[in-house]
């Protein structure tokens, strides 16, 4: 399952931070997830329990902000919600479009509590 590999990264990153400030225990965790990054967010919350266990982030809670995916027209400038990466322009029926925002993976930030 492509989530539990995901959802044991996160577990890494974020423990080897707070290991790196000297925490006790992570409280929280939130992500970013674009909705053309290729991960399902429901998945992933349902396998990070057992990724974090026996770790600082055992009982973190895991919030995850979903990013609508943005298209932008390199001919008219115009930007658009996509949900393909090959995509025509809807204002002037261009190719030349580019995803801006929708892809991202990222921690956004972590809550660490001190022993």
């Amino acid at each position: 399952m492509h989530e539990m590999s995901v959802a044991l990264s996160i577990v890494d990153a974020v423990e080897e931070k707070a290991r790196l400030e000297g925490a006790g225990r992570i409280s929280e965790i939130e992500l970013v997830v674009g909705r053309m990054a290729g991960i399902q967010p429901e998945s992933l919350k349902f396998c990070f329990p057992a990724a974090a266990r026996g770790t600082l982030a055992e009982d973190a809670v895991l919030l995850i902000e979903e990013r609508e995916a943005l298209g932008s027209c390199a001919d008219c400038g115009s930007t658009f919600p996509v949900s393909f990466y090959l995509v025509e322009c809807p204002r002037c029926r261009s190719l030349g479009v580019r995803v801006v925002s929708g892809d991202e993976f990222l921690i956004q930030s972590i809550t660490i509590e001190e022993e």
